[in-house]
């Protein structure tokens, strides 16, 4: 077994300034570091007009910076939304002031995609964008902001997987992952699913991603690198999910694998559930996008 780091808190630092408190942690940096990597994975794309259909880039590397405002918008709104909604709509029903308490914590990749798509479908409607390859150039980069947040998560001591006595299971020491240990194993060892959802979704994601729109050129093919975004991610989410700790509200004493939707001993978590759907959508985009070749 792995145990986890010593030395490894969810803060960088914090600054004590005229009886205020300044707490800069890995979390947040994960969110700006990812938003800045992608806006420079797309200027050097924008640069690039050969890329492009008709050789002619989607938009205006001048206009770059005031999509980085919509998509931060669309991430923080999205984000925060999609885990009130998906994940915990009974508690903030009775507590609608915690929506605003965003340093607490809770954000929703699945809201975050659909708060950036939403933005992202206004400004290139508003600056005559073509919109499938404005989503192409939206899901370039965008695998860094996973690995760095799924990275944050494992700093954070959370989201962790289900108990397991695997050799590369990890030691975790937080109440909040080891409170159902006690009867199963001792330390209590499990799934780095947080690792496993970086590498997959994010690194080579990424590494994919860059590859079919630098090497091989495929942006010219409007939507199809967005389409890879979509099946690469859901089908890593669905899979990790067999290694995720369940979600809390969802597990009873006869759904103890946590599951959305269960019929007899199996079922889908709403991880999955909200995958799926991304799968189906990003294969549909592939195959559609492999017509519009435009050189």
């Amino acid at each position: 077994m792995i145990p986890f780091p010593e030395g490894i808190q969810p803060d960088i630092f914090t600054i004590n300034l005229g009886g205020f408190k300044f707490t800069l942690y890995w979390y947040a940096l994960a969110y700006v570091v990812g938003i800045i990597a992608w806006w420079k994975i797309a200027a050097v794309a924008l640069k690039k007009n050969y890329l492009w259909p008709e050789n002619v880039t989607p938009l205006n590397p001048a206009k770059l910076e005031d999509l980085v405002t919509y998509l931060v918008l669309g991430i923080i709104l999205g984000g925060r939304l999609g885990y009130v909604i998906f994940y915990h709509p009974s508690y903030y029903f009775k507590n609608p002031m915690e929506i605003l308490f965003v340093w607490q914590g809770g954000m929703s990749f699945h809201g975050g995609l659909l708060g950036v798509s939403l933005a992202g479908f206004i400004f290139f409607w508003r600056n005559s964008v073509a919109i499938r390859s404005g989503a192409d150039l939206l899901a370039l980069g965008s695998p860094v902001g996973l690995f760095l947040g799924r990275l944050a998560n494992f700093i954070n001591d959370e989201l962790w997987g289900r108990v397991t006595d695997v050799p590369w299971g990890i030691i975790v020491k937080s109440p909040e992952a080891s409170k159902v240990c006690d009867e199963l194993l001792s330390p209590c060892v499990r799934h780095a699913s947080q690792i496993y959802e970086a590498i997959l979704e994010g690194l080579i994601l990424f590494v994919i991603l860059i590859y079919l729109a630098f090497k091989k050129e495929m942006l010219k093919h409007p939507g199809f690198i967005a389409g890879i975004f979509f099946t690469g991610y859901g089908l890593s989410r669905c899979f990790v999910e067999l290694f995720r700790q369940p979600d809390e509200q969802f597990q009873t004493p006869s759904n103890p694998l946590g599951f959305f939707i269960q019929i007899g001993d199996y079922g889908l978590t709403m991880g999955q559930m909200l995958s799926f759907p991304m799968v189906i959508l990003g294969l549909l985009m592939c195959l559609t996008s492999m017509r519009n070749r435009t050189v």
